[in-house]
């Protein structure tokens, strides 16, 4: 069996690697001179950083699919505990702990009427995640009726998913600083809260309940270890190759080839591991579906001769209303004057990432995908971000500043990103779930697809999900076909 997957994201590299571990012979094809897709360092000399996601939540999962490839010795990982500080304009933190009791402790100090609540919250959102995750995370719904059980529409009562996380959040806690710090989350994948299903809010209580996690030498260290294992295993890979379009039969219902410049490389099948709506352009030649791009990110990055004024790996830092900020980014698609932003200081526990007594820091501010503001408008908002970072995060910065680089949703789109967004399609109700392209999303008997963009959906870890149920979907038709091949 000859596997070709187009595309060496984490979803194409895990993919490439079930299929190697059940003897098929595997080629990865990628466009850029590297692996990894999000997953990348932004180095400078003996400086480096993650580039993409810092984050790190469901270690089980990241850790459970490892061990299925024999590769869980490969990493180590830090938990982070306390989780991050959230600092209010009006001068207050709250500390977000792991722990239960840590966190109503906590709470307590800062708003006690909300104390009380939040072990309801993790109380029903623990049996929510049970459900959602054995239900929706855990395999494909290649058809419409695979969704619509009434099962299944039980679980979405239970669920809630048709409310938003803004509204989910704001039924348990009443001060708005404490229902900003239980739906920002929602801007990992990309999501304004007011438009995200409430079952995203499994993302905040994951936190609480598995931890936020580091992934040692940062996560980029994840997509190196693939890398090595592919190489070990005999996986062909052709860097700096992009696919063109596939070569299908005369009724479109089976691929044979994929087009790469002037030649044409035949396989029994084909696993898609780009942005889904552009493989979607490729395949039929058309954009068959409108969809709307997720967030995009403003990042900044510094080389720092000394560490920045916060004692914390993650910190948040909110602006005058998240509400308003959303607005900005979502609706009004314009750079919000007074916005949250993001610090990423990982060198305060990785010593690996800069010279000694130096640092590295990576802050984020979502903004709208590119399309909407000009990369000139881009660059110069970054210079009022770093005037915020003065303000409120280290008077010293200027003096600290070895080395800075500006990535913004335009070198994202150039990147290979839909429309600059960092996240792949939006998570709103109409991209989730049944709405959301399938692992087996073409009517092409021998052609799939996983990303980010995919169900189950973004973020490293589901990603990563999402190429193990497109795993157990091809071992189960390669178990129907041999069934089938007996009978006859």
């Amino acid at each position: 069996m000859k596997t070709v997957v187009c595309g060496g994201g984490i979803g194409g590299m895990i993919s490439a690697l079930y299929e190697n571990a059940v003897g098929h012979n595997v080629t990865i094809l990628e466009k850029k001179p590297r692996l990894g897709g999000r997953l990348a360092y932004h180095d400078r000399g003996s400086y480096k950083v993650d580039e993409g996601p810092t984050i790190v939540l469901l270690p089980d999962i990241i850790n459970s699919i490892l061990k299925e490839l024999d590769l869980q010795d490969r990493i180590s990982m830090t938990r982070i505990n306390p989780l991050y500080p959230m600092h209010f304009q009006d001068g207050t933190t709250l500390l977000k702990m792991s722990g239960i009791e840590q966190q109503q402790q906590e709470l307590m100090r800062f708003s006690a009427k909300d104390a009380d609540a939040f072990p309801s919250y993790m109380k029903d959102m623990e049996d929510r995640f049970n459900i959602g995750s054995a239900s929706f995370l855990g395999r494909p719904f290649l058809k419409k009726k695979d969704f619509w059980t009434g099962k299944n529409i039980q679980h979405l009562i239970r669920l809630k998913a048709y409310q938003s996380v803004k509204k989910q959040v704001k039924s348990y806690f009443k001060d708005k600083r404490v229902q900003e710090a239980f739906m920002l989350q929602t801007l990992y994948i990309g999501g304004a809260p007011d438009a995200t299903p409430a079952m995203y809010s499994l993302v905040p209580f994951s936190e609480h309940f598995h931890g936020i996690w580091y992934v040692n030498g940062g996560y980029a260290r994840l997509a190196e270890v693939l890398q090595e294992a592919i190489e070990e295993r005999g996986i062909e890979v052709r860097t700096g190759t992009s696919v063109n379009g596939l070569t299908l039969s005369e009724n479109n219902s089976h691929a044979s080839a994929v087009q790469v410049n002037e030649e044409e490389i035949a396989a029994d099948r084909f696993i898609m591991n780009g942005e889904f709506p552009s493989v979607e352009k490729m395949v039929h030649k058309r954009q068959v579906r409108s969809y709307e791009p997720s967030s995009g990110c403003l990042l900044l990055y510094f080389g720092l001769n000394k560490p920045l004024d916060t004692n914390h790996v993650h910190s948040f830092y909110m602006g005058g209303s998240l509400d308003k900020h959303m607005q900005s980014v979502f609706k009004d698609k314009k750079l919000e004057e007074d916005p949250s932003f993001y610090v990423f200081q990982p060198s305060l526990i990785d010593a690996s990432l800069a010279p000694e007594g130096h640092a590295v820091a990576y802050v984020l501010v979502p903004v709208p995908s590119a399309g909407h503001v000009t990369r000139q408008e881009y660059l110069a908002y970054a210079e009022n971000i770093k005037q915020k970072l003065i303000d409120r995060v280290d008077a010293n910065l200027t003096d600290k500043i070895v080395w800075s680089h500006v990535r913004t949703p335009h070198e994202a789109k150039m990147d290979g990103l839909f429309q600059g967004g960092s996240f792949g399609i939006a998570p709103t109700l109409f991209q989730s779930g049944v709405f959301r392209p399938q692992v087996k999303p073409f009517e092409i008997d021998n052609v799939y697809a996983v990303g980010a963009s995919v169900h189950p959906g973004g973020g490293i870890p589901i990603v990563m999900q999402g190429a193990k149920v497109l795993n157990e979907l091809l071992r189960d038709e390669e178990i129907g076909d041999s069934s089938l091949q007996s009978a006859t």
